[in-house]
Formats: C-alpha cells, structure tokens, sequence
C-alpha cells in the first residue's frame, strides 16, 4: 500500500474517531442541560412516605427491649440429648442421631 494511501486511511479513521467523540459530548451536553433544566424539588420516591397510625397519640410507646447479660437463664436447666432408658422404652426419640464409632488406626512405625 502507498504512502498516500495509508495516509489517507488514517485521516479518514481520526474524522470519524473525532466525530464520534463530538457526538459524545454532543449528547452528554444535552443531557446535562436537561437534568439542570428540571425543577430540583421534583424527587423520584421509590415508596410512599410514611404516615402515622390513627391514634398514635394516646397509644403509650412500646416498652424497650431488655438488655442481654449473655449468660444463660439459671432457672432452666439443661436438657440432655438422649432420653433416660426407661423413657426410650415408652417411644421417646433421640434428640440427635448416634453417635459413629470410633476409628482406630493401627500404631505408627518408626522408621
């Protein structure tokens, strides 16, 4: 391809490189002109504002939430997994499943 030709190509690809970035800036020009043109208190609300109950007023507030120690209730005692044998006799189920037995490999060698 000749030198001319190449050149030619490339200044046919930057005008259109250049008019497309003007057009760019053509339109994002428009659209800001457009956004400041709007009135500002007009706000997209995704929901409704919230309005009050009917009779909110006289209601007394909800009482707080009681704080947390962290420690458990001392008046409940802790129930076992697995029911006493007498009760498995009458149907009572297991809590949890049994227990898998126990693997045992046979003693390393030293080398």
């Amino acid at each position: 391809m000749p030198a001319e030709d190449r050149q030619r190509e490339f200044r046919r690809e930057m005008l259109l490189a250049s008019m497309l970035i003007a057009a760019g800036l053509a339109v994002s020009a428009l659209a800001l002109t457009a956004l400041t043109a709007r009135d500002s208190r007009q706000i997209a609300q995704a929901t409704p504002p919230t309005q009050s109950t009917p009779g909110a007023e006289t209601k007394p507030p909800a009482p707080s939430e009681p704080g947390t120690t962290g420690q458990r209730p001392s008046d409940v005692p802790p129930q076992p997994a697995r029911p006493e044998p007498d009760a498995q006799k009458s149907g009572a189920q297991p809590a949890l499943p049994p227990a898998p037995a126990e693997k045992v490999a046979p003693p390393i060698r030293e080398k």
